[in-house]
């Protein structure tokens, strides 16, 4: 699909048109995936999956690093109330140092469409690799800013991992849990230095910190 001027894009664009174009070959209903939490040091991966009724648009639908912390909350509830239904999936960082993050990714995406009440017919996963799944689909490049139900299980799944890393924060206030979300800022890696590695630490992302901070 040929990509549209980003002048007035929320105005011109056609948030549906990836899910109107699976129904049209036939595929119903149409689910949209993605995960939140690749790259922080710290917890798990969250993935999320969303069916959207493609006649009841939600209004502020959009990647969620384009909106603030207050709008994704706001819009989490509505997505969840509206969604003909939703499903979130985890993989811990035992699994992402095990199998390695894209797959500790596939393995949080497979979980988050098991877990929809009910099953799709097609997928639309944001991003170009297509986890192993048992329904058919595709992968949408930047997904997120330009097809709705994507960038809802977007929403979905990063507050979802937010809210569990201030739960994290509560166990571990000398970390700093509730305000990198395990990101490796400076901060994130001084606390590492001073207090040590947790069990919610993703070892193998840490496999060069004494080189990184020596």
């Amino acid at each position: 699909m040929a990509a549209k001027s980003k002048e007035n894009l929320s105005e011109t664009w056609d948030w549906y048109a990836w899910e109107h174009r699976a129904e049209a070959a036939g595929y119903s209903p149409v689910c949209g995936v993605d995960e939140a939490g690749r790259g922080p040091l710290a917890g798990p991966v969250c993935a999320a999956a969303v069916i959207l009724p493609l006649d009841f648009p939600i209004d502020g639908l959009n990647d969620s690093k384009k909106l603030t912390e207050k709008r994704r909350e706001a819009l989490f509830p509505i997505i969840q109330e509206n969604a003909l239904a939703w499903g979130i999936g985890w993989a811990t960082a035992e699994e992402i140092d095990s199998v390695n993050i894209l797959q500790a990714t596939f393995l949080a995406m497979g979980r988050a469409v098991e877990n929809l009440k009910t099953q799709p017919g097609w997928v639309l996963v944001d991003g170009n690799r297509m986890p192993p799944l048992a329904t058919p689909g595709e992968t949408v490049v930047k997904g997120d800013a330009q097809c709705a139900s994507i960038a809802a299980a977007s929403i979905l799944a990063k507050v979802s991992r937010d809210r569990l890393l201030e739960e994290l924060d509560a166990l571990y206030p000398q970390y700093g849990f509730g305000k990198h979300k395990g990101y490796g800022t400076k901060a994130h890696y001084e606390a590492i230095q001073k207090y040590g590695i947790l069990p919610i630490h993703r070892k193998s992302f840490l496999k060069n910190l004494g080189e990184k901070h020596s």
